[in-house]
Order: C-alpha cells, then sequence, then structure tokens
C-alpha cells in the first residue's frame, strides 16, 4: 500500500521538538515494529516506527482506522508488546527520587526500555508514573467520583496530597459532584472524573485514547482545554489517539498514521490541515483497495 508521505517524516529519526534538546525525550521509538499473526496473513501494524515525544509537550496520533495509531499509543505505554525494536522513557519521569541513576535498567543516556521490563515491573511503571484516559471513562460504578480519582493512590498504599487533590478538582470544576456516584454524572463530569485520576499520581507522561470520542462539542471543548493547560501550566507530557481533526488542533504538534507509519509530521497543527491530510490518507488507501480488487 503506498501513501503519501511529509518530508520530515521520510528523513528517518522524527524529533518532536524541531531542534536538538538536551537529555532524553520523555518517550521514544526506534525501530519499532508489531505485527500480529505470522507468514502470508501477518498483519504489520507498526513498521520500522523512529520517533521522539519530549517532555511537556501535547502531542496527536491521527490516521484512519486500522493505521496502527492506537497500537504505537498501547506500545509506548507498555500496554502491549513489541515484535521488534525498543521503546525508552525518561529515567527521571519514572524513578524520579534522588539515586534513580544506580537504577540497573537505566543506560547510560538516562533512559529506561520498556522491551527490556518484565510484566511486574511494567505494572508497577503504568501504576506510579503513567496517567491514562479512554473513551468509555472505565470508571467504578460503585464507587464515588473522589472514590474513583483516589483508586491509583488506594492500590499502590500511598497517601493522597490533598492540595493536588484539590486543585485537580477545582480546576476540573468537580468541587460538587465528589459525593456523585458515576451513574448521577453525565458524560462530561465522568470524563473529568477519568482524567483527575489519570493526574492524581502526578504521572511523567499521559496516554489519552479517544479521550471525546463519546462526548459533545461543549464537553469536548472542555476536556481538550483542560489537557491544553495541562501541558501548558503543569508542564504535563500528553500523547493523544484521535480520529478528530478538531481535538488535533489543540495540540503541539500531530503524527498522521497510515499502513503502519507515520506519514505526517506537523506542528501547530489547525483543523483545516489535519482534516486535509487525513483525507489524504483515506483517499489513499480507497485507491490502493480499488486497484487489489481491480
Amino acid at each position: 500500500m503506498q501513501h503519501k508521505t511529509d518530508t520530515a517524516s521520510s528523513q528517518g529519526l522524527i524529533d518532536s521538538a524541531g531542534t536538538g534538546v538536551a537529555g532524553p525525550p520523555a518517550v521514544s521509538a526506534r525501530q519499532l515494529t508489531k505485527d500480529y499473526g505470522q507468514g502470508s496473513n501477518a498483519v504489520h501494524a507498526l513498521r520500522g516506527i523512529d520517533v521522539n515525544f519530549e517532555r511537556g509537550r501535547f502531542t496527536a496520533i491521527m490516521g484512519p482506522s486500522g493505521s496502527g495509531k492506537s497500537t504505537l499509543m498501547h506500545v509506548l505505554a507498555g500496554l502491549d508488546t513489541v515484535t521488534s525494536g525498543h521503546v525508552y522513557m525518561a529515567a527521571d519521569l519514572l524513578y524520579p527520587k534522588s539515586g534513580h541513576r544506580h537504577h540497573p535498567s537505566i543506560d547510560q543516556a538516562g533512559r529506561v526500555d520498556l522491551t527490556r521490563l518484565d510484566d511486574r515491573q511494567l505494572t508497577l511503571i503504568r501504576r506510579r508514573h503513567l496517567g491514562f484516559i479512554f473513551q468509555s471513562f472505565n470508571l467504578l460504578p460503585m464507587f464515588t467520583a473522589k472514590q474513583n480519582i483516589l483508586m491509583p493512590l488506594v492500590l499502590d498504599g500511598v497517601r493522597p496530597d490533598n492540595s493536588w487533590m484539590e486543585q485537580l478538582v477545582e480546576t476540573l470544576g468537580l468541587s460538587e459532584r465528589l459525593d456523585h456516584l458515576p451513574g448521577e454524572l453525565s458524560g462530561g463530569q465522568q470524563q473529568r472524573v477519568a482524567i483527575a485520576r489519570a493526574l492524581i499520581t502526578k504521572p511523567g507522561l499521559v496516554f489519552a485514547d479517544e479521550p471525546t470520542g463519546n462526548l459533545d462539542l461543549a464537553a469536548s471543548t472542555g476536556v481538550l482545554k483542560f489537557l491544553r493547560d495541562s501541558v501548558r501550566e503543569l508542564n504535563q507530557t500528553v500523547i493523544m489517539v484521535t480520529h478528530d481533526a478538531y481535538a488535533a488542533s489543540y495540540a503541539d504538534r500531530a503524527l498522521v498514521f497510515a499502513d503502519g507509519q507515520i506519514v505526517a509530521d506537523r506542528q501547530d497543527p489547525t483543523v483545516k490541515v489535519m482534516n486535509d491530510l487525513l483525507s489524504e490518507q483515506v483517499s489513499a488507501g480507497a485507491a490502493d483497495y480499488s486497484q487489489v480488487q481491480g
């Protein structure tokens, strides 16, 4: 399958900042591949991905259905394994306490290779240092909003930082909803609870998978503005998978995926630019399908 490829992304390693930023990126991929199945029936979900995601940036990943964008996010977050290649995270995001440089899993560049960690190590990293926001909210229906927000800390046996909790719920407009069950909240309110839960551990990275997919325009705008503000004001690093050019326009940078490859890389994306790029890839895919059928 042939796709139009942006010049910046066709020259090998893609650097999200465009300049040589000192220190390791928040997360990066090197020659990353992911295959499902074997032989002639194999599906190549990721094809030799090389990409950096700098800290303190909001990156959107777009692409047609089946392009590999969600697979990339799952692999970057340690939710799925790789076929080959490496996923590196900055060690100071995962082991923020002093002395982390001497941790045995850290290389000389100050990175941790997630592909070399076992399931237990990955589980601890996800629980303690990564935040996840999903389209379906994934709130526990029998617990209040406050209990859902604090759940990651409860599971890890960590006492909450009350000032941080207050800042989150006030910023997200949840102060009057903490004692409500999820079923008593609107979709937008439930997603804001999910965002607070993702940020309560002060994670090094936040991964958002179609976070506005089940929301109306007003609720979507509120969620996107908060993600944007969390990057600007809290120096948060956010990687968001979305099919929506409007959502991508809130990011500092947008990648377009097609056939398991990054085919475009745009700084300060606009709705029009992203819609045009996505339409090109959908059209290219349809043309390839027609050729096969013919």
